[in-house]
């Protein structure tokens, strides 16, 4: 039977800050087959994390243990503080304003939500329904949303993918502008390398079968 042990830590020790994220992973699996084995993981507060590899390799299954979302592994992840989260898709309420998608799901107020809509540049949009945003304003939006919490740690699961280069490259400069306005611990799951390298303080990359940690380094890109 797998141990399971996610907790929120909800005091620092004594004379220092703990760390945003502690993992110790013995393991998870689907329908019997082991797909992340032994990782151990600690992210310090304010560190932009690249966690990279091949397709398929278990990123964001792990991503989604950080998240509280994938609860069936033997470990024990800890978190300090709140956590937001930006997926592959969008994962918007099309019934709902662009303004209403950041208040609904956040609780903040119209005012911040038009704030944050400013940053990311959709102020004008704030009315509008979100189909008829393009797919680069409605992950602009996300980013929106994930930001309004005020997250102690940002996860981004290939928040980028399928964009054109333009747009990616944008959607980059946009999130490092935002990161350095509300300041935040962030995970960023990608398989681009550029991506890794312009955002991240730390490159994390996976690979084998079942997954591990084969590489932790500094980026000094």
């Amino acid at each position: 039977m797998a141990l399971i042990d996610t907790v929120q830590m909800t005091h620092q020790e004594a004379g220092r800050q703990p760390p945003v994220l502690d993992l110790q992973l013995a393991s998870l699996a689907y329908e019997d087959e082991v797909v992340l084995h032994d990782i151990s993981l600690t992210v310090p507060r304010g560190q932009t994390l690249a966690l990279v590899g091949p397709s398929g390799i278990g990123k964001s299954s792990l991503l989604r243990i950080f998240a509280g979302l994938e609860q069936s592994f033997a470990g024990h992840c800890r978190i300090d503080g709140k956590v937001a989260m930006v997926f592959q898709e969008p994962t918007l309420l099309p019934w709902r304003s662009v303004r209403d998608n950041v208040t609904i799901p956040t609780g903040v107020s119209g005012t911040a939500a038009d704030a944050l809509l400013a940053d990311v540049g959709l102020a004008d949009r704030a009315d509008t329904f979100p189909n008829r945003l393009s797919l680069g304003q409605q992950r602009r939006l996300a980013l929106a949303r994930a930001f309004a919490v005020h997250p102690d740690l940002l996860l981004l699961d290939e928040p980028f993918v399928s964009l054109d280069p333009a747009l990616t490259n944008d959607m980059m400069t946009l999130f490092a502008r935002l990161r350095d306005t509300y300041p935040v611990t962030t995970i960023l799951v990608t398989h681009v390398e550029e991506e890794a390298r312009k955002l991240a303080d730390r490159i994390v990359a996976l690979s084998g079968a079942p997954a591990r940690i084969t590489s932790d380094f500094m980026n000094n890109a």
